[in-house]
């Protein structure tokens, strides 16, 4: 036998284990990553609720079944807060519809003009009322998203005229006609949008939506007037921070890769900025437009851009003043009508401290539910078997089980409850 046969024979035995071995620990290892990444061992519960115990929320409760229920996200990937938020921010919804509606302008005293779209129902409300959604949409959202297409379609359906605001400059075809742009809080626009449906429909009743960036526009604009709370039958916030100083310190973590969604909600800014930039600095000297645009070009983060650019709008004299004034944490208080507030334990962008707000308004006033799912990121709540979700939301059907709730209760309510948060025998009687 030659040495080179020796070699090989005595080599041979070996190597087959050794490298069964190395798969062996591959897969494993792949499988253990999978599983954490995915979350596949976490379980599925009903959303955690706070809320105080009255006739109207034992009602609400008992009606919406949704909020009560276990949240099943799909099997594969609905675990994944990231996967959640990631579906959201690419596809919208599956399979959105294309609901048809009517473009408003609203022509603004400061020489910007509002935009809104409103969809009339598309058949008789349950109640027979007349009720109109009022909608504030995400951070540079507006009508033409998928998952408002999909939620005002779904609302359509059941009855509900639904009026969206779109953003100001959010619409790459509308130009601005002032040298601003919507803001984290400003709600002007909102307000706008809400006195013309109040003006054309004097009979109708509000039923107030927001998500993420709009959650805090709608709970600012109800508590900053009680009178805008006229009309309004309840509001329902999604996927909100609350405050947005306390919000920053957290974007600027890398903890849950928030420092990666800031970094690209910051680009989508720049974006939305570049493309009205004569709009927004043609009145300036040059000297300060290549100073604010340079600024811009190499800001990465929100805070950057909010410090060099958006804070002026309002006036604004530091970031500081700016995230206190425009965040709904010193406003929400002061709203009285009936208030659900829903965020997701796995929302990469509201990190868990600025959960406490919500938390504590709920135990401490009658009108709010504070509902807190395990799944669902920042404004998923898909649901569907294994793999591939439904175009219908569990999010999308609280908003409008908990309007629906809302809308029944007004209609029965007993002659002696004399508002929202009334106790007695009389729902006793009724029911």
């Amino acid at each position: 036998m030659s040495a080179h046969e020796s070699d090989v024979h005595t080599i041979s035995p070996e190597m087959p284990a050794m490298f069964d071995g190395m798969k062996l620990a591959a897969v494993a290892t792949v499988l253990y990553i999978i599983v954490r990444c995915l979350n596949l061992k976490s379980p599925t519960a009903p959303p955690d609720l706070i809320y105080q115990d009255t006739a109207l929320n034992r009602f609400l409760l008992k009606s919406c079944s949704q909020l009560t229920k276990e949240y099943i996200p799909p099997l594969l990937w609905g675990k994944s807060g990231h996967l959640q938020t990631a579906l959201y921010g690419k596809l919208g919804r599956v399979s959105s519809p294309h609901p048809c509606g009517i473009r408003k302008y609203l022509p603004m005293q400061d020489g910007a003009t509002a935009t809104f779209d409103l969809f009339e129902p598309l058949g008789d409300h349950r109640t027979g009322d007349d009720i109109t959604m009022v909608i504030c949409p995400g951070i540079g959202n507006h009508s033409e998203k998928h998952y408002i297409r999909t939620f005002v379609d779904y609302a359509q359906k059941d009855g509900y005229r639904c009026a969206v605001l779109n953003h100001l400059g959010a619409l790459p075809n509308i130009e601005l006609t002032s040298p601003r742009m919507f803001t984290y809080g400003c709600t002007w626009e909102f307000a706008s949008m809400v006195g013309y449906i109040k003006r054309a429909y004097p009979n109708t009743q509000l039923i107030v939506v927001g998500f993420s960036l709009g959650g805090n526009i709608v709970c600012k604009f109800l508590g900053e007037n009680r009178a805008n709370q006229e009309r309004v039958l309840c509001c329902v916030s999604v996927c909100q921070g609350y405050s947005a100083l306390r919000a920053q310190e957290t974007f600027l973590q890398w903890d849950q890769f928030r420092r990666f969604y800031n970094f690209l909600m910051a680009d989508n800014m720049k974006k939305i900025i570049l493309s009205h930039r004569h709009s927004l600095f043609g009145g300036h000297s040059l000297k300060m437009i290549d100073a604010d645009l340079s600024r811009l070009y190499t800001a990465t983060s929100l805070m950057q851009i909010d410090d060099n650019i958006m804070r002026k709008f309002h006036g604004h004299r530091s970031l500081k003043e700016y995230y206190e004034k425009e965040s709904c944490v010193h406003y929400i208080h002061n709203v009285d009508v009936p208030l659900l507030l829903v965020n997701s334990a796995d929302d990469p962008l509201v990190h868990d401290s600025l959960l406490t707000i919500p938390r504590t308004l709920a135990a401490k006033k009658p009108n709010v539910i504070f509902a807190l799912t395990l799944h669902g990121g920042h404004l998923g709540f898909f649901e569907g078997a294994v793999l591939f979700p439904q175009p219908l939301t569990w999010m999308d059907k609280v908003i409008v089980g908990y309007a629906n709730a809302i809308c029944q209760w007004e209609k029965q309510k007993p002659p002696c409850q004399s508002d929202h948060l009334s106790e007695g025998s009389c729902l006793k009687e009724k029911a």
